[in-house]
């Protein structure tokens, strides 16, 4: 399956207009035997630095691809972090283009020095666990805190499934539960636009959701049979990654559940033997917001409560001297206080129709344990006893408009 991103950009209906840096998205068996044909195809040309880690270059299905410069990183304690990423920079031989061979980390390898360098990058992904490889959103530790900054863009991605399809089972859950949190992101997003006037597209929104049916589809069969479509799943992160673009962040893509992930890799206080893979905790943190918010349709419509900013006192009790100044600077000017809480309110009733879309619990529930998906604090190392605090305390690491950010102007009278 190619996909050619050209039919994606353009003035849209939106009033904006859509651009891609991303031009032509091969998933298909052997592909790899056919990457100078699409580098060609493509317009990229000159020196070339190809990115890999130790795992990576040492996979037996793996066909490398002509390099100028090869760098192969140690994958023991390889994460994207301001300072790794600079110091492989620093090993670069003034290339025209980087290719990056691997994981979501490897991709921001590739992505972040192309930016700086203001050259183009081209995504080799070797399995398909989470959306980021057709993003622009460069997802590195600073300081201590995560941030999503927006960079480039492959121009090229070319998904071989050869080596896609030999992926652990574990990974193929993580990609399973990266796309199927698109049931809360898309909700959080129309929410945010119901009740506070955010820009929302449809079209981009329909690209989530095509992307989104595609992985029920695949997940229902896997849960069945124990069989993975890898193209089809593999193709549902490409297009959810193309949303990212399209609208310059993340929003189609990452709503209150996406926060979980952070939460694990900041550690606070409390949290610091969680760990798991990108996918695994953003399973935790859809079937938590799925549990919650269906909890809420089931309540009478709440009170308005005024606004009142996160204090200083809080975000150091949950996070800590180490991580308290980034959140408290991320939440200076708190998106609660654009609007009126009364807004929330006035559309209850939609919210609630809203959330009875989503899949219940219970169906939930069976599709990750059909799937072996991680879905449960416990499976990504959180303490049960903290499955209440989860959620409150991961909203504060992003300024981004959720319901569970809603909570803190909202009375349920409970």
């Amino acid at each position: 399956m190619i996909l050619d991103c050209s039919k994606y950009v353009g003035p849209c209906k939106c009033g904006r207009e859509h651009t891609l840096e991303t031009k032509k998205v091969v998933v298909e068996y052997d592909a790899l035997d056919k990457f100078d044909q699409y580098m060609d195809e493509v317009g990229l040309t000159g020196k070339r630095a190809v990115i890999y880690d130790t795992n990576t270059y040492n996979l037996p299905t793996l066909k490398h691809v002509r390099a100028d410069q090869e760098i192969v990183l140690n994958a023991e304690g390889l994460h994207s972090e301001k300072g790794m990423i600079e110091d492989m920079m620093r090993q670069l031989d003034h290339p025209d283009v980087i290719v990056a061979v691997g994981s979501g980390t490897i991709m921001d390898f590739g992505r972040y020095p192309a930016y700086h360098l203001g050259i183009p990058f081209v995504a080799v992904p070797t399995l398909a666990s989470s959306d980021g490889f057709t993003a622009n959103i460069c997802s590195a530790i600073l300081n201590g805190q995560k941030k999503s900054t927006p960079m480039c863009a492959p121009v090229l991605v070319v998904a071989d499934l050869d080596i896609i399809k030999g992926a652990p089972a574990r990974l193929v859950a993580s990609g399973i539960n990266d796309i199927l949190s698109k049931y809360i992101s898309l909700f959080d997003w129309k929410v945010s636009h119901l009740v506070a006037g955010e820009y929302y597209c449809p079209m981009v929104a329909d690209l989530a959701q095509e992307a989104l049916d595609i992985m029920r589809e695949a997940a229902d069969k896997y849960a069945a049979t124990g069989v993975a479509d890898h193209e089809a799943m593999t193709m549902a992160q490409m297009k959810s990654g193309l949303t990212m673009q399209l609208l310059n962040h993340s929003r189609a893509a990452s709503g209150a559940e996406h926060l979980m992930a952070h939460l694990v890799e900041m550690q606070p206080p409390r949290f610091e033997n969680a760990e798991g893979i990108h996918g695994e905790c953003v399973g935790v943190g859809t079937f938590a917001c799925i549990k919650e918010y269906h909890h809420l349709a089931s309540l009478p419509t709440p009170k308005a409560k005024p606004f009142e900013p996160l204090s200083e006192e809080w975000i150091r009790e949950k996070f800590g001297d180490r991580l308290a100044p980034g959140i408290i600077k991320e939440n200076e000017n708190d998106v609660l206080a654009t609007f009126a809480s009364q807004n929330i309110v006035d559309h209850w009733d939609e919210i609630r129709a809203m959330i009875n879309e989503i899949p219940s619990v219970e169906e939930m529930e069976a599709l990750y344990k059909g799937c072996n998906a991680k879905y449960l604090p416990e499976h990504i190392g959180i303490d049960p006893s903290l499955e209440q605090e989860m959620l409150p305390i991961s909203a504060a690491i992003r300024n981004r408009l959720t319901l569970v950010r809603m909570l803190r102007v909202l009375d349920f009278g409970e």
